[in-house]
């Protein structure tokens, strides 16, 4: 069966990429990096099992919103830790688990209980958590597990 890899177009910086994100997640793979006339013209890299690829193709095109990565958080400590990393050195928080890394590149860092707690039938703990995430950038686990207690 054939593989679907993400293919991540850079201005230049793949590698500088690739190797911010070993930095950011723990189980990073380099598989390959393609050099032509002394320069890199792509990298091949896995992050926590899911292959991609980078091409240092220019600056025809840019990274927006339509696209994103999202990570599934289990604490605090680790939505803390992703959202710190990705946003450090240029990055941009967003609203409600979005951000922007340096590079452009949109992720999501989320709680894994956020679907728990929004997929309920009591219809009251739903929309208060959602106006309490709707509040927030970065998410805060403990501000949401309030709201779905309706403390």
């Amino acid at each position: 069966m054939p593989s679907i890899t993400p293919f991540l177009w850079f201005d230049g910086q793949a590698e500088e990429a690739m190797s911010f994100y070993a930095s950011v997640f723990p189980s990073t793979n380099v598989v390959s990096v393609t050099r032509a006339q002394g320069r890199v013209m792509a990298v091949e890299f896995e992050l926590q099992g899911q292959r991609f690829m980078g091409l240092n193709g220019g600056p025809h095109y840019k990274f927006n919103e339509a696209v994103s990565f999202y990570i599934g958080c289990e604490t605090q400590q680790e939505i803390d830790e992703y959202w710190d990393k990705l946003t450090a050195d240029g990055g941009q928080p967003g609203q409600c688990g979005w951000l922007k890394d340096r590079f452009g590149l949109s992720w999501q860092v989320v709680p894994n209980a956020l679907s728990r707690m929004l997929g309920g039938s009591d219809p009251a703990r739903t929309g208060r958590v959602v106006n309490a995430f709707m509040q927030m950038g970065k998410f805060d686990l403990n501000a949401l597990q309030s709201a779905y207690d309706g403390k």
